[in-house]
């Protein structure tokens, strides 16, 4: 059976699925479209969890960040899931005890402010459209390549599919599409992750696979060092990044995590605070089948990607275009991919040089060059190299595409390159639905219900919901389209911002019963609006790397915001009056396992 015709049948056949499901749990209420009825099995909220929680990033760019950054990207692994740690441990109870599932209501009434309550939505819209982005422009990438489509019509489709589910279903439907979503998302990462390692080093687990030996008698990561070396690049297991850029990436991304509400709200949909803990228990093994995965998946990928297009003999000399395997000309087709022949010796030469510095590059729809290559038409790609430059890069490899390449690379078979691309699209689709509800929620519950028109009645607040989850959704489309960047880099940017800004006031919401509403307030503030202005100027107003604050990049900055945020905060709340007696009381009782009485005398 062809390609093709498996891609149809495997993604089709999960979105039958995920509709099905949406259909049979729609939503008849606000409890349902919220929470979902808050009547889901601890197990099966630990799978929607992870579903929700591991995105297009974890499944689609993390393995491909790693195998370009090496070292770097550990601070990726250890950020995101350590943050899942410091969620179920530190917050997720006590929000639970709170009894208010969204993070502005509580916000709102912990702070006994509007005003809170609306910093505290618009800081959950910046953070959700930010993550949703990359979310949309995975589901892009995937049918780019697999529907033979061009990547905007790509993201439009899935803008469509998310519509269908997400606003019929609302956190009922989102529940159990997402425990399918989690099932297909894992055999589809770990089925070819097992192949790959058992074709590499003989090892039937791919979590041992960096140390095993090969052939050539090195492991997997001594042969990435040399591989890396010889070509130009830094070695794998050395770094780039500085280490403090490296420890606030880490933070960031780990207090970010905690801070997300799309996950935050998960701890709602089952019905106790016990179940709130098991969820959470249980998300945490399904999230780490992955996560102790991503390693080897990107160090399989980045040996074969490299042998592939070099060659395998010491000489490393390049292999001719003519002889490329299909999966190149595939994706390079859905131009996330391209080469040009700077000597005209007709062979692809991979390797540390400048060509393609600098960004992505353009192609000229079909059109090739003398030697079959692809024409490149922007002034992206750096200049013929003078002769005799050591390294001189030809290739451009989009570094999202390594996840969904890596069958094709390695010729696994027809099915399992089409359970990749299904994988993929439920790993995207599953958070692009739970932000999306998020985002309608802060604007029809904790925006028009609670701040603009408590009266509305219940069929009317439903209604505001699915109108703001559609809005939402086109929006989340064009920022899809036109994103800032590669699939992971968006979403830690998103991290950051919900570190920023979210992290400290639920913390100290919760650790602090001094805390007043004048600090909260000003601790956002403060700390989303220096995040979000460190970022735009060098994401999007050309700010350059020697004007890094301590040389910390863009998504590092998040920890540096949720610290002035603390700061901040604190220093106001000690300058303005204490919060109400009754608030303070209510502070000190949510700490209180329920039931526990006082000490006894032994």
């Amino acid at each position: 059976m062809s390609l093709d015709l498996l891609t149809y049948i495997f993604i089709g056949g999960s979105f039958a699925l995920y509709i099905g499901i949406a259909i049979w749990a729609r939503a008849g209420s606000t409890k349902e479209f919220y929470v979902a009825g808050g009547g889901v099995h601890p197990i099966a909220n630990g799978m929607a969890t992870a579903a929700d929680w591991m995105s297009a990033a974890s499944f689609i760019s993390l393995a491909g960040l790693v195998s370009f950054i090496g070292r770097d990207g550990a601070a990726y692994l250890m950020g995101w899931t350590g943050g899942y740690v410091l969620l179920a441990m530190l917050l997720a109870p006590y929000l639970r005890k709170f009894g208010k599932f969204t993070v502005p209501d509580f916000v709102g009434d912990r702070y006994y402010s509007t005003t809170a309550r609306v910093i505290a939505v618009i800081c959950t819209i910046v953070i959700s459209f930010t993550y949703v982005a990359g979310q949309m422009r995975g589901v892009g990438i995937v049918f780019s390549r697999y529907l033979h489509v061009d990547i905007n019509t790509g993201v439009i489709v899935g803008m469509a599919i998310v519509f269908f589910y997400a606003v019929l279903g609302g956190m009922k439907g989102i529940t159990y599409t997402q425990v399918a979503q989690y099932c297909v998302l894992i055999l589809a990462f770990m089925v070819p992750a097992i192949f790959m390692s058992m074709q590499i080093t003989g090892h039937f687990l791919p979590q041992l696979g960096l140390g095993a030996t090969l052939d050539s008698g090195m492991s997997v990561l001594a042969t990435l060092d040399k591989l890396s070396v010889d070509l130009g690049f830094a070695q794998y297991t050395s770094g780039q990044k500085s280490t403090i850029d490296i420890f606030c990436l880490t933070a960031a991304l780990m207090a970010g995590t905690a801070g997300l509400p799309h996950v935050i709200v998960r701890f709602f949909t089952v019905p106790r605070v016990k179940d709130a803990r098991t969820s959470a228990g249980w998300a945490l093994i399904f999230i780490a089948i992955l996560y102790t995965t991503v390693p080897g998946v990107a160090g399989f990928g980045r040996v074969n990607l490299i042998q592939t297009l070099n060659g395998t003999d010491e000489a490393n000399v390049g292999t001719e275009y003519a002889k490329m395997p299909t999966w190149f000309k595939n994706w390079e087709n859905a131009g996330l991919l391209g080469w040009h022949d700077y000597n005209g010796d007709g062979k692809i030469q991979y390797s540390a040089g400048a060509a393609f510095e600098g960004g992505k590059p353009a192609f000229d729809g079909e059109a090739r060059g003398v030697n079959g290559e692809r024409a490149v038409t922007n002034a992206k790609v750096n200049p013929t190299p003078a002769k005799g430059a050591p390294f001189v890069n030809e290739v451009y490899v989009d570094r999202d595409i390594m996840v969904l390449a890596n069958p094709e690379i390695a010729q696994l078979p027809n099915w399992v390159i089409a359970l990749v691309a299904a994988g993929a699209v439920a790993a995207a689709l599953s958070t692009a639905a739970g932000l999306l509800l998020v985002i309608s929620t802060a604007i029809a519950h904790d925006l028009m219900k609670t701040c603009i028109n408590p009266n509305i009645s219940e069929k009317q607040e439903l209604m505001y919901a699915r109108v703001a989850a559609i809005v939402a959704i086109c929006i989340a489309g064009y920022f899809g389209i036109n994103p800032p960047g590669f699939v992971a880099q968006v979403v830690a940017l998103a991290f950051g911002l919900a570190s920023s800004s979210v992290f400290p006031v639920i913390v100290m919401g919760i650790f602090n019963a001094r805390m007043n509403k004048e600090g909260a307030i000003a601790g956002m503030v403060v700390g989303l609006g220096s995040t979000m202005a460190y970022m735009i100027y060098f994401t999007f107003m050309g700010g350059s790397k020697d004007d890094l604050f301590l040389g910390i990049s863009t998504g590092g900055f998040g920890f540096v915001g949720m610290i002035l945020n603390f700061i901040v905060a604190y220093v106001v709340s000690m300058m303005t009056p204490p919060p109400p007696a009754e608030i303070q009381e209510m502070v000190e009782n949510i700490r209180v396992p329920r039931g526990a009485g006082a000490a006894h005398a032994h």
